[in-house]
């Protein structure tokens, strides 16, 4: 049996412009990210838009709803496949995790900002001289 180099994250793809989405396979399971492109004076840079996850009705189709729904806030996007042993709660913990490092970032979209994790927020434990 051939071994991952990581445990939760089978596969990705990164920065593929927004017209690449019918490219990819139906059913995937994972993270996705949605980016704005900027032109900068050094270059480019991506701003992240919008985090999700999808489960049963995979990837392709959460984007496809998105180019509809966002049509114009997004120019591309980032999707990390996850191994089939992944529940789908587990990805939905990796979601939260990754809203919530940034939902006080003055930079994030307004699309992510709504959205903490409410179950990291009932573990967080400040008084790290407890643990």
């Amino acid at each position: 049996m051939v071994q991952s180099a990581l445990r939760l994250i089978k596969r990705c793809a990164e920065y593929l412009e927004e017209d690449q989405v019918l490219k990819l396979p139906r059913g995937l399971r994972g993270i996705y990210v949605l980016y704005k492109r900027r032109r900068r004076k050094e270059g480019f840079s991506f701003d992240v838009v919008y985090v999700g996850m999808a489960s049963q009705g995979g990837i392709r189709s959460r984007l496809k709803s998105h180019r509809r729904r966002k049509a114009g806030l997004w120019t591309h996007f980032s999707v990390f496949e996850v191994w089939e042993n992944i529940r789908d709660d587990e990805v939905r913990e990796l979601e939260g995790l990754f809203r919530h490092l940034y939902r006080d970032d003055a930079k994030a979209s307004p699309l992510n900002l709504a959205r903490g994790y409410k179950a990291l927020r009932r573990l967080r434990n400040n008084a790290i001289a407890g643990w």
